[in-house]
């Protein structure tokens, strides 16, 4: 009886001060437990850029692009996404934001998003105003071996220096384009 009247004794209430640390502590060690997760993921689900990547496309407008000398200038984001893809029509505004803001170089590509005509149509009906490569047959993802929707890649020099996927904010794209121009 007299262990458990010490054991009592020897419980010090915590000050609101040290709560919060610990709550801090912990949203921290958990903060950080997810960024190392969705790092880690992020790798693995990025694309790859093939050994001789075609950067030579037509958008579906008929217009001829090349990659290579728009990644001479400056950084260039190519954006993978679909007409179908739920995630990427949270992710194409902040995309239309950054080609309106004419930054840096921005093309996109549309996999298995219909005919160069339905695809105008969703771009009209969406306001996007972005150059898009229309990847009808998926052909184009499948040789930089995407794996999910949306996905991004930044070529500096016909290289490419990062790949990512899943929602990126605004700042997060433009961080990655200028990371990629100094470094």
């Amino acid at each position: 009886m007299t262990t458990d009247i010490k054991k009592t004794e020897l419980k010090v209430k915590k000050t609101p001060k040290q709560k919060l640390w610990s709550v801090l502590k912990t949203a921290l060690l958990y903060g950080l437990v997810f960024i190392v997760i969705y790092t880690v993921v992020n790798w693995w689900r990025q694309p790859i850029m093939p050994a001789n990547p075609q950067l030579q496309l037509t958008d579906y407008q008929g217009q001829t692009l090349d990659l290579a000398a728009m990644s001479h200038k400056q950084p260039t984001l190519v954006y993978f996404w679909g007409t179908w893809c739920p995630i990427c029509t949270y992710t194409s505004p902040t995309i239309n934001k950054l080609a309106a803001s004419d930054s840096y170089p921005l093309v996109t590509v549309a996999i298995k998003s219909g005919s160069n005509q339905r695809l105008a149509e969703y771009m009209q009906q969406n306001n996007f105003d972005f150059t898009t490569i229309n990847d009808e047959d998926g052909a184009i993802f499948a040789n930089w071996q995407g794996q999910v929707t949306p996905s991004y890649v930044v070529l500096k020099d016909s290289e490419m220096t990062q790949g990512l996927t899943g929602i990126q904010p605004l700042w997060s794209l433009k961080l990655r384009l200028w990371l990629s121009s100094i470094f």
